[in-house]
């Protein structure tokens, strides 16, 4: 198990180079890598607009919602004790959702600058309901899962409505209503990373107090912990991470649930030690799905959420079975 940690940081971040350079390089338009490096760095190449103007970007972009997007899984598994916990299954993207279609169609707002105080109070409404569902570790897996389902329905059956009434919403969001990176540009960058960044750090401070938490409040407490700021401020990180990353490029699913079950698998159940590979793994999964997308679909392509779903499907309902077995 040592020398698997020793060699595991190392290796995902290899993964992440070559997946960062794939992104780069497949499109609809098919760059070698002399290409790719030509179109970084002179302005005069012919792939300069492709690389540096759209892909480089994406990628970017994909980078930072995929890294948000597992560490906030991480730490909503390890808040309410439950392995299949994720934001995109338990509402809380459906939650960012709900509120920027409700800040574009019936406010008028379409700046991102605008969009993403509307995610984060979504995400945070619907994060303090399953909180209170299931956070206080007495809560089933089944039964947060049930309640998960239920409140994705709910807000996405509001979204479906509101998208149906308002057809010039439906043309701005069609795209942003399952996940996409396509309309990634540097502007959309630089207004998410302070929000991931604040979020990222706080996840960082409340990761080891979350680890004395699965022993119990008691323990914690005896331990020198404060298991309400604890939650306090998990659940704040998981609103910052979940409500940034849905704002910039719609709700993103199973990215939260795949990413902390296999970087268990590495690191064992330290969560101090699960987040970094949360943020290196889980930008793979994002720009892998992203690339995937592009390949099966040229010329046009399919949604990175489509493929994350269609990729995550799976995988939770062998999580099921495996617990119920």
């Amino acid at each position: 198990m040592t020398h698997r940690r020793a060699l595991g940081i190392p290796a995902a971040l290899g993964v992440l180079c070559v997946i960062c350079l794939l992104s780069l390089a497949i499109g609809a338009l098919p760059l070698s890598p002399a290409a790719v490096w030509h179109g970084l760095t002179d302005p005069a190449s012919s792939a300069y607009p492709v690389v540096r103007q759209m892909r480089l970007p994406r990628t970017v972009l994909g980078l930072l919602v995929g890294a948000a997007l597992g560490v906030a899984g991480a730490l909503m598994q390890a808040l309410t004790r439950n392995p299949l916990a994720d934001p995109g299954l338990l509402g809380v993207n459906a939650g960012a959702s709900a509120a920027v279609v409700t800040a574009t169609a019936l406010f008028g707002i379409s700046g991102l600058g605008g969009l993403i105080w509307f995610a984060l109070a979504g995400a945070g409404l619907i994060s303090v309901l399953i909180y209170l569902i299931g956070g206080s570790g007495v809560g089933s897996p089944a039964r947060l899962a049930l309640a998960g389902t239920a409140v994705n329905a709910a807000l996405y059956a509001y979204v479906g409505a509101v998208e149906l009434l308002d057809t010039d919403a439906l043309d701005r969001m069609r795209f942003w209503t399952v996940g996409s990176l396509a309309d990634a540009d540097f502007p959309t960058v630089t207004r998410i990373a302070p929000f991931l960044l604040l979020g990222a750090l706080l996840a960082a401070g409340c990761a080891r107090p979350l680890d004395a938490l699965a022993l119990g409040d008691d323990a914690a407490t005896s331990l020198g912990g404060r298991p309400a700021l604890t939650r306090a401020v998990a659940i704040l990180a998981i609103v910052l991470l979940c409500g940034a990353a849905t704002a910039a490029c719609g709700p993103i699913v199973f990215v939260g649930l795949m990413i902390p079950r296999l970087a268990s698998r590495f690191t064992g159940p330290s969560l101090p030690r699960i987040l970094p590979y949360c943020a290196i793994l889980a930008p793979v999964l994002l720009l892998g799905a992203d690339v995937l997308g592009r390949v099966v679909a040229r010329p046009a392509e399919l949604e990175v959420g489509i493929v994350t779903a269609v990729l995550g499907g799976p995988v939770f309902l062998l999580a099921v079975v495996g617990r119920r077995s």
